[in-house]
């Protein structure tokens, strides 16, 4: 069983990944996380080896261990599998969401509306994953919120390039509106679908250089 110690650095670095700070390649010194996270050495290694366990961290031979690289490919298969799983919390969330939780989802929705119409695409991407964030808590199934969270730490650097696509986010403002219409509608259905459409359309937004450039990676 994981300690206290080592809990609380395994947080502090899922976190540090999943916002950019430790951005992919990033090498993560040990010394430097000690001062980062208040936690002890040993308490360091072992959450490292666990983010290893979860993907997010890989060991490079002779040169310490560095925050994963996701391929495109990879990070395509990586949102497939959020597909049901998103699905599955706006369903629940519509079902189970209390009405002063509907007040703060929508108008988190009309400040991402905003974020769009004055161009600031970075303040978008951060709202985006907020909003996700809203919707799985009213959801209130820590288990598929729990997975979602793991998946999507690998993807930060292509939801960054995403969030700076010409026309991507009044693409995904028109799918979420559509999310948060369902859910705050108490319509477990339209919500599923209104979540599906959306994931699957990052599918296809990530699958798009693949086509086009015909790049592997």
């Amino acid at each position: 069983m994981a300690s206290a110690a080592q809990e609380s650095a395994e947080r502090a670095l899922r976190a540090a990944i999943s916002r950019g700070d430790m951005p992919p390649g990033h090498r993560l010194v040990e010394a430097e996380l000690v001062a980062l996270t208040g936690v002890s050495r040993s308490a360091v290694r072992l959450a490292i080896d666990a983010l290893i366990a979860e993907g997010l961290v890989e060991r490079i031979p002779h040169r310490g261990a560095r925050v994963r690289i996701v391929s495109t490919a990879e990070a395509v298969a990586i949102t497939e599998c959020r597909m049901a799983l998103e699905g599955l919390l706006a369903r629940k969330a519509a079902e189970r969401i209390t009405p002063a939780e509907i007040v703060p989802l929508r108008g988190h929705l009309r400040v991402m509306t905003d974020a769009v119409d004055g161009g600031d695409l970075l303040k978008y991407s951060d709202l985006i994953q907020q909003l996700h964030g809203m919707v799985h808590d009213a959801a209130r199934h820590p288990i598929a919120a729990g997975l979602v969270g793991r998946l999507q730490a690998q993807l930060v650097r292509h939801q960054f390039q995403l969030s700076l696509r010409p026309g991507r986010p009044r693409v995904s403002l028109a799918e979420l509106t559509a999310l948060v219409d369902a859910v705050t509608a108490r319509d477990p259905e339209r919500a599923e679908a209104a979540a599906v459409a959306h994931v699957r359309s990052i599918v296809d937004a990530l699958s798009e250089p693949v086509q086009q450039t015909g790049d592997p990676a």
